[in-house]
């Protein structure tokens, strides 16, 4: 009977040890979505757009509210987040490519640290750049048409999301004289409308509502496609603009050759960071392996949703939010830059165009 006791004992032990991890419950719970940026922008519009959707399918229906807590363009949210997160799933924080090119770089305002966060959820975009067509050239093969031509390009700074653009055309050899100050895409369009700017780029959202109307009339031509990631992490066309070059092939049309070096390394940093990893839903250092489970359980649920599926395309446009082992390759690669290809950007900036890190 001993024996028979003990074997029960010992058999009870081992499917505790081997039984999963139950989910964690929400129920009567508060869980704090917090922005790193004003209301009304996009990370804010994504964040209450997946709030509720969450809210949903998390285990008890725990109320998602979303906290805005802007300054420092993300850093100060992030590191609020750092500071104040609990790993017992009542926080999260949207992140988006604003908060992840400041720890690329290393700016010393960062005080967070993404290998210390869990991703539960990344949101991909997309997007194409296209110069005006009074140039002659008709896409990126006729790029000698474009040599030697000063083009004009709206950007907020050399260190906001439009550095990618700034390392993509510097790459492709176009003469960009980038003009600083212009605050959102919206208004850079408009810039290229009325003939101010002669460069530009949008995200997949605003190339399809507006800018193609603008290669319809002839009054632009598209150059290339920022590209997606396929699941082995090279860049590949993007579904979008099956018709458009991915930026590495244009690289290849301009020079005959493959890119390759520490310039392109750098570029790609930011490249992923901004677009297929543009917009990352985290929990903090600590949570538990259930917790991160349960989230990304809810995830999937989500991504099923009727009411997700009628609203997506209006609201976070043409890319479908991932999850789950897909999401910890893009949150990876969209916070990681090597050591040589940071210090190449920064000194780039540094000399280029007088940019401090100090």
């Amino acid at each position: 009977m001993r024996r028979t006791l003990t074997s029960c004992l010992a058999g009870l032990a081992l499917g505790l040890l081997s039984a999963p991890a139950l989910a964690a419950d929400f129920a009567g719970k508060t869980i704090t979505l917090l922005v790193p940026f004003p209301t009304g922008g996009g990370v804010d519009l994504w964040a209450r757009f997946n709030g509720p959707l969450l809210s949903k399918h998390l285990p008890g229906k725990p109320t998602v509210i979303v906290k805005n807590s802007p300054g420092g363009g993300s850093t100060s949210g992030a590191n609020l987040f750092t500071v104040t997160a609990k790993p017992d799933g009542l926080t999260l924080l949207a992140s988006s490519a604003s908060t992840q090119f400041p720890y690329l770089l290393g700016d010393p305002r960062v005080k967070y640290e993404y290998k210390d966060w869990r991703a539960v959820l990344a949101g991909p975009t997309g997007g194409a750049a296209y110069v005006s067509s009074k140039f002659g050239a008709k896409s990126i093969r006729d790029h000698e048409k474009l040599k030697g031509v000063e083009l004009f390009y709206a950007s907020p700074g050399p260190t906001a999301l439009e550095l990618t653009s700034l390392l993509g055309f510097r790459l492709l050899g176009l003469n960009v004289n980038h003009i600083f100050g212009i605050v959102g895409r919206a208004e850079a369009l408009l810039g290229f409308e009325r003939g101010e700017f002669t460069i530009d780029s949008q995200t997949t959202t605003a190339y399809l509502r507006r800018s193609a109307g603008l290669v319809e009339q002839g009054d632009a031509a598209p150059l290339f496609s920022w590209g997606i990631l396929d699941r082995n992490g090279k860049l590949a066309r993007d579904p979008n603009f099956p018709n458009l070059p991915h930026i590495a092939e244009a690289f290849e049309i301009v020079h005959g050759k493959p890119p390759s070096g520490i310039e392109w390394d750098a570029f790609m940093a930011f490249l992923v960071s901004g677009f297929p990893a543009q917009k990352l839903l985290v929990l903090p250092k600590g949570t538990s392996d259930d917790i991160l489970e349960t989230y990304r359980a809810a995830v999937r649920n989500l991504l099923k949703d009727p009411d997700y599926l009628s609203k997506r395309d209006e609201i976070i446009g043409e890319y479908e939010q991932v999850t789950d082992a897909e999401a910890e390759k893009l949150y990876k690669d969209g916070t990681t830059i090597s050591p040589a290809a940071r210090a190449w950007v920064r000194e780039f900036l540094e000399e280029t165009y007088q940019v401090k890190f100090e």
